[in-house]
C-alpha cells in the first residue's frame, strides 16, 4: 500500500444492540400472572410473569416492561432489581471460627502451639 492509497475498508455488520425482550403468552392456571417467552443476551428462555405483593418476597427479577409498537403482547424488559442469589447450601460441621480474637484466647488459654519437631 502506497503513501496516496486510501486505508483498506472492512465492512463489517454492527453488532446487534443487546434486547431484551418478552412475549406475555397466556394466562396461568393458578392465581395471578401470565406465562411469557423472553429474548435476551442470545438466548431464548420461558417463564412467568407475575405482579408484586407488598409483604412478599420476591422470587424473581422485579422488571419494568414498556409495549413495543409491532404487537400488543410484545415488550421490552428493563430489569429494576435482578433476582435475588440463591443461598449457599448449608456446610456440614459446626461454624467456621478463626477470627483474630478466637486466635488470640486460644493462645492465653492453651498457649502457643508447638512447632512440629518431626522431620519430614
Amino acid at each position: 500500500m502506497g503513501k496516496d492509497e486510501p486505508p483498506e475498508k472492512h465492512d463489517k455488520p454492527a453488532p446487534a444492540a443487546t434486547q431484551d425482550v418478552v412475549f406475555i403468552h397466556s394466562p396461568v392456571e393458578q392465581g395471578d400472572g401470565f406465562r411469557v417467552i423472553r429474548s435476551r443476551e442470545d438466548r431464548i428462555e420461558v417463564g412467568e410473569l407475575r405482579p408484586t405483593e407488598h409483604g412478599r418476597p420476591l422470587t424473581g427479577e422485579l422488571v419494568k416492561l414498556t409495549q413495543r409498537s409491532e404487537h400488543a403482547r410484545l415488550f421490552d424488559v428493563e430489569v429494576l432489581l435482578p433476582a435475588p442469589r440463591a443461598a449457599e447450601p448449608p456446610r456440614a460441621g459446626p461454624a467456621q471460627v478463626a477470627t483474630d480474637a478466637y486466635r488470640a484466647n486460644w493462645e492465653a488459654i492453651f498457649g502457643p502451639r508447638e512447632e512440629n519437631k518431626l522431620a519430614n
